[in-house]
């Protein structure tokens, strides 16, 4: 074991409140702009008036979203017009995406949102129903920084604003790196300043462990959260993945890097916030333990034992690949007369519909003995438990961290190591000749950020905020029309699974208000890309995309349901359209 950091970084609202009960602050008025969730936040300014302050604190995470939560009045509204700042050095949408999802929470109300100025300050005119008006601004605080990648981003910060001192004192109106920030740059620049080897994989795990006060706020709309915890996870995850694959001089796109098993793990805290940074070997593989289910009523996500046994009772020849951890990678090959369709899931383990959906299909395919399946319901086992690990502690989180395999890197780009995850993949080709891949795969359920470097979450833009399932389509250039044949088919079957439409439709009309647009098609209410890609062994490869990171009871037996309902559509529609196929040849060769 190598520690690369420990240290205790101080609570900024308790230092804020040490600096200013004294009696040489009373009669200021203070505001202040920290990363903490209200009830701590109204409870300072309670301790502040006491000693004579007029405060008040907002959050410096989403403000304007707060300031809707906290400060404007939300009853009886009619119409509400948000000008948004637009900065040179951030993403023109930046700031309206930050505004997300305020116009779900708005719902009924005239909501218009307009680019404004760089001068980091939301303007907000709302109109009610009685014919009252009121106009707001809501500062934005942001802060100009030097990346890992040493480029500049404009992050969210903590901020100060003072008036009213005693002996004409100046105003106080500046930026306050708080405890969460401190603890962002702290990490990255101890990482920064380890001798790392050579080769890949630098380390078997690089554990960041992190105990910290923030906000932890559910918004009543689906499954979003506003959660600064969740926030730095992320943030420390992906950037960690930029910092190494710079040094090894990779491109930014590259997913092939193998700098080894990244895990942050961020727990609430209170008073000041611990860090620790250490490099730690595996040791023997230990699955968290999952209470058994009827994976038909599945409300989360089953323990990988139960897959493996579920996977057993399947007809069919198994065969098995190894993750780096030593786990297996457990799958399996029965043919039939029919086209050969490979099914798998799990290869991002942190979106825990796949494997649910993926065996209750082959449930019902493998009923018809004609049905000629290949299937691996948990292509990363590594990362699946992780997953349940890092759930323990923070249950609706999205774990990025458990996306990759334990080597760091995603199966699906790894060329060289056939014996690892990627050779199960490998054998169910080989056995099977398949010429469609379904790969079943989730994005977050709830908004997800990087608030510390930037905002959006830089390369995963697309995916930053939930726009309903999803189907991604990646063919051989020769194959566009069956492509698009199938898409439609299986689109046209989606759309009577109940509810379904009626989820898209809601989460697409928010997602582009938000994100200022739909940059996909949209085929029988489900968003849809087909792309040309040579890259893929198979001539179809159909992608899902449910926003289930991480949810739960109905909403996750909902999702898995879809995913079974798109293998069933997916390998029906593909076997009409291959014996179409083989019958306009053969009348051609007539």
């Amino acid at each position: 074991m190598t520690i690369l950091l420990n240290e205790r970084v101080p609570r900024t609202l308790d230092t804020l409140l040490r600096e200013w009960t004294g009696e040489t602050r009373r009669g200021a008025r203070l505001e202040a702009w920290l990363f903490e969730d209200e009830p701590a936040r109204r409870e300072a300014e309670r301790t502040l008036a006491e000693a004579g302050i007029s405060a008040r604190l907002h959050s410096a995470y989403k403000p304007l979203v707060h300031a809707f939560l906290e400060d404007i009045d939300m009853a009886d509204l009619k119409r509400v017009a948000v000008c948004y700042p637009v900065h040179e050095e951030a993403d023109p949408m930046r700031f309206l995406s930050e505004a997300y999802p305020l116009a779900a929470l708005l719902d009924g109300v005239e909501t218009v949102f307009e680019p404004g100025e760089a001068d980091l300050t939301y303007r907000v005119r709302v109109e009610y129903t009685d014919g009252r008006a009121a106009e707001h601004e809501v500062f934005a605080p942001n802060r100009l920084r030097t990346n890992h990648l040493e480029q500049v981003d404009l992050t969210p910060t903590g901020w100060l604003k003072v008036t009213g001192l005693p002996g004409n004192a100046p105003d106080i109106d500046r930026a306050l790196e708080t405890e969460i920030e401190i603890v962002f740059r702290k990490v990255m620049e101890a990482v920064a300043a380890h001798e790392w080897p050579a080769a890949e994989p630098y380390a078997e795990t690089l554990a960041i462990d992190v105990t910290i006060p923030g906000i932890e706020r559910s918004l009543g709309y689906d499954d979003e959260v506003m959660s600064t915890r969740e926030a730095l996870h992320e943030d420390f995850y992906f950037s960690l993945l930029e910092f190494f694959k710079h040094r090894s001089g990779r491109p930014p796109e590259d997913r092939g890097l193998q700098p080894g098993q990244i895990v942050p793990d961020i727990r609430e805290g209170d008073g000041d916030a611990h860090v620790r940074v250490e490099l730690r070997s595996f040791g023997a593989p230990e699955d968290p333990h999952r209470a058994e289910q009827d994976l038909d009523a599945a409300d989360a996500a089953p323990g990988l034992a139960q897959i493996h046994r579920e996977l057993a009772e399947l007809p069919g020849e198994t065969f098995e690949g190894l993750s780096r951890e030593g786990r297996p990678v457990r799958g399996l090959y029965r043919s039939g007369s029919r086209p050969a369709v490979l099914v798998t899931g799990g290869q991002h383990a942190n979106e825990t519909s796949a494997p649910v959906g993926a065996l209750r299909a082959a449930r019902h395919l493998l009923a018809d003995p004609e049905a000629n399946i290949a299937l691996i319901p948990v292509e990363n086992p590594d990362g699946y438990a992780l997953h349940g690990r890092l759930c323990e502690g923070n249950p609706r989180h999205m774990h990025h961290a458990a996306r990759y395999t334990s080597l760091g890197n995603d199966l699906e780009y790894d060329r060289g190591s056939p014996t690892y995850e990627k050779g199960a993949r490998i054998q169910a080709l080989q056995m099977s000749g398949a010429q469609l891949h379904v790969n079943l795969h989730g994005y977050p359920a709830h908004e997800w950020t990087r608030p510390f470097t930037g905002y959006l979450p830089r390369g995963f833009e697309l995916w930053s905020i939930p726009k309903g399932f999803f189907l991604v389509m990646r063919h051989k250039p020769s194959w566009a029309e069956q492509a698009r044949r199938l898409v439609e088919a299986v689109t046209k079957r989606l759309s009577a699974v109940p509810g379904l439409p009626e989820f898209n439709r809601r989460q697409i009309e928010i997602c582009a208000i938000h994100s200022g647009g739909t940059p996909y098609e949209i085929i029988n209410d489900v968003p849809c890309l087909l792309t040309a890609d040579e890259r893929y062994p198979t001539p179809l490869t159909l992608i899902t995309e449910f926003p289930d990171e991480t949810i739960y009871g109905e909403p996750y037996r909902f999702a898995h349901t879809v995913q079974m309902t798109t293998v069933l559509a997916a390998e029906e529609a593909f076997a009409a359209m291959m014996a179409d196929m083989a019958e306009d040849l053969a009348v051609a060769s007539v």
